[in-house]
């Protein structure tokens, strides 16, 4: 299912890469050299095609409990620094195509919702073009219409663009009908391949509301629901956390199959990326693309 992560996978495993507070120099030798082979798969063009169809079932789907529930990674970690409550969560809704943490791999996933433009998503994307570092958009249709500039150089400069609903729901998905919330995705998605020609095949549920109904909905029209392994309060745009601490973290709390939630509103978000990189593969992680 992700051919380039599989890759990287392979490569820093085959290099004998693995999380540690303070790498020797030959093995930073080795990591940049595996980072220079990740880049150049990065370079590559996938040549699947979309499996979002857009069809769902209502008479099964209604027979699905709708409960909706809220997603948070807590704060109870196994021997890899790995939240627990992601771990279940991922063992529990794989069969949905729910991604809560990824495998137990160095390979970690930036991800960076986009609810609506606070100035500093120019400033992010140099960032990651001058480190190299793929990461996941979660757009939402006002987001898309109103910054086309921004979303079409994240897609020209390989990242991945998700979807994150036309609407963003304060009550979430599960508040609405079946068909209403497949319309929440569809518009969203035939409208980005109506005018940037590209296939989202990425969901994130906004406040990360959803139910067991809605899962199997998102699957169903072929999109693959993505939440995350780490996140903070990171989008209070006139109470944004101390860089410093902030940094730290973010740097603390990596793991083995990370996905990293944060927010692109953030003036601290924007200030720490370079440097969260750049500790982050001091430690022997890789950031994959969710391909």
């Amino acid at each position: 299912m992700y051919p380039f992560a599989f890759t990287s996978v392979f490569l820093a495993l085959t290099l004998g890469l693995a999380p540690h507070p303070a790498l020797p120099a030959d093995i930073i030798s080795r990591q940049v050299m595996m980072q220079q082979l990740y880049e150049s798969v990065l370079e590559q063009t996938p040549t699947a095609v979309s499996a979002v169809t857009g069809t769902y079932d209502e008479a099964t789907l209604t027979a699905i409990d709708n409960t909706s529930r809220g997603w948070g990674q807590g704060t109870n970690f196994d021997e890899k620094n790995r939240p627990r409550g992601a771990v279940n969560a991922q063992q529990t809704y794989s069969i949905l195509d729910a991604m809560y943490i990824a495998e137990d791999s160095p390979m970690i996933y930036l991800t960076i919702d986009e609810g609506y433009e606070n100035g500093y998503t120019a400033k992010i994307l140099d960032v990651l073009k001058e480190k190299k570092c793929p990461a996941v958009f979660f757009v939402t249709m006002d987001y898309v219409k109103q910054n086309p500039d921004l979303v079409r150089r994240m897609i020209d400069e390989g990242h991945v663009v998700g979807n994150h609903s036309m609407t963003h729901p304060a009550a979430g998905l599960p508040s609405q009908s079946i068909d209403v919330q497949a319309e929440e995705l569809m518009t969203l998605h035939r409208y980005v391949k109506e005018n940037f020609d590209y296939d989202m095949y990425l969901f994130r549920y906004p406040a990360g509301i959803h139910s067991d109904q809605s899962l199997a909905l998102v699957q169903q029209l072929g999109y693959r629901s993505v939440f995350w392994s780490f996140a903070y309060r990171d989008w209070v745009t006139d109470d944004q956390p101390d860089p410093a601490a902030s940094l730290q973290k973010v740097t603390e709390r990596l793991h083995p199959g990370a996905i990293y939630l944060l927010h692109a509103v953030s003036s601290t978000n924007t200030e720490i990326m370079g440097d969260f990189i750049d500790q982050a593969r001091a430690q022997g992680y890789i950031f994959g693309k969710m391909t």
